[in-house]
C-alpha cells in the first residue's frame, strides 16, 4: 500500500495548551526550582501523559492520598481543583501548599459556596469520577446532584426550593446545552450561571473542530485518554461525520488510518503540549504529507497570574518582554 494518499495537513486554530494548563505546569516547575525536589502533586497536574512523565523526571511525585505526603513537604493541587475535605486535610497536615486549580474552576467553586449560603441546592452537569467534578461537588457536604445525561435529570429530587446549575468546564458544549435544556424543563426556576461554566478554551477548541472536520477526510486529536476535553474533540469530529482518532504521541499513528484520505485535520486538547503536535506533523510528513496549512481561528490571549510566593511573572511573559 502507498502512503502517498496524504497531501495536506490542516491545523486547527486554536489548539493545545490553555492558560490554566500553562499556569499549572509553571507552578510545579517553579516550585521545583525554588524548593528543590521532591514536590508532591495531588493527582496528575493536567491530564497528559507526556507532561506528567516530564515533571516526574524533574522530581515531581504524583499522589492521590495526602497520607502519602511526608510532613512539612510542599504540595501542589492539580488544575482540576480539590474538595473542601482535601483542603482541610492538607492544612491540618501542615504542608506548604500551592494551588494550581484553574481560575475558571475556582470561579465555579466560589459560585457554589456563595449560592449555598443563600440556601441554594445545585445540579452539576459533568462526568462521574472526574477529579474536577469531585472537587466541585466536594465544595459542599450535601445538596449537590450530579447529572451525566438528559435521563439523569428526572431523577433529581432537590429538597430546597432554590436550585442552581453548574457544569464541569471541559464538557461538550452541545451535550451540556441539551442537558441544561432538560434541567430548565424539569426545574423552570433554576438559576443559571451568568456566564456559562464551560471554559473559553474548551469552547474555542470545539468551535475550531466544527470548522475543521467537514473540510478534511480524517481528524487526529493529540491528547491523553484521561483528558476530558480531548475526548470531546474526537467525539465531536465523529459526530460531524469525519473519522477521528486520539493519540498520545506520534508513535500511536496507524498508517492504515490514512489510506485514501488526502486531507488530515490535526488538533490538540488543552493539556497537550505543542511539541507532541510537531512530532505528529513530522510523522505525517513521513507518511506523505507535503503541505501544512493553518486554519483561520480565534487568537487566544488569556493569561492567569501565578500564586504568591512563586514569582509574579510567568516565564512566557518574561520571554515576551525580552523579545
Amino acid at each position: 500500500m502507498s502512503h502517498q494518499d496524504i497531501e495536506e495537513v490542516v491545523l486547527a486554530e486554536p489548539r493545545g495548551f490553555c492558560a490554566g494548563v500553562d499556569r499549572a505546569i509553571e507552578i510545579v516547575e517553579r516550585a521545583l526550582t525554588r524548593f528543590g525536589a521532591p514536590i508532591y502533586v495531588r493527582h496528575e497536574i493536567v491530564h497528559n501523559t507526556y507532561v506528567v512523565n516530564d515533571l516526574r523526571a524533574k522530581g515531581a511525585i504524583f499522589i492521590e492520598e495526602l497520607s502519602d505526603v511526608p510532613p512539612g513537604a510542599t504540595l501542589v493541587f492539580s488544575a482540576h481543583g480539590v474538595s473542601q475535605a482535601v483542603r482541610q486535610e492538607a492544612a491540618r497536615r501542615g504542608f506548604q501548599i500551592f494551588d494550581a486549580t484553574c481560575p475558571l474552576v475556582t470561579k465555579v467553586h466560589v459560585e457554589v459556596a456563595k449560592l449555598s449560603k443563600e440556601g441554594f441546592e445545585f445540579i452539576m452537569i459533568g462526568h462521574k469520577g472526574h477529579p474536577e467534578v469531585e472537587g466541585t461537588m466536594g465544595q459542599l457536604s450535601e445538596g449537590i446532584y450530579l447529572v451525566e445525561d438528559v435521563s439523569d435529570v428526572a431523577k433529581v429530587q432537590p429538597r430546597a426550593d432554590k436550585l442552581a446549575v453548574v457544569t464541569q468546564t471541559t464538557l461538550s458544549v452541545d451535550d451540556a446545552a441539551e442537558i441544561l435544556a432538560e434541567v430548565k424543563r424539569c426545574f423552570p426556576h433554576v438559576r443559571e450561571p451568568k456566564k456559562q461554566d464551560i471554559c473559553y478554551a474548551t469552547q474555542n477548541r470545539q468551535d475550531a473542530v466544527k470548522v475543521l472536520a467537514p473540510a478534511v477526510d480524517i481528524v487526529i486529536v493529540v491528547g491523553s485518554p484521561t483528558s476530558s476535553n480531548s475526548n470531546r474533540l474526537r467525539e465531536l469530529a465523529e459526530r460531524l461525520g469525519t473519522p477521528a482518532y486520539m493519540v498520545d504521541a506520534a508513535s500511536d499513528l496507524d498508517p492504515a488510518w490514512f489510506e485514501g484520505r488526502r486531507k488530515v485535520g490535526l488538533t490538540a486538547g488543552a493539556s497537550a503540549p505543542d511539541l507532541l503536535v510537531q512530532q505528529v506533523i513530522v510523522r505525517l510528513r513521513e507518511l506523505g504529507a507535503t503541505a501544512i496549512r493553518k486554519m483561520d481561528g480565534v487568537q487566544e490571549s488569556v493569561h492567569f497570574p501565578l500564586p504568591r510566593g512563586l514569582g509574579d511573572r510567568s516565564m512566557a511573559e518574561a520571554a515576551a518582554s525580552r523579545s
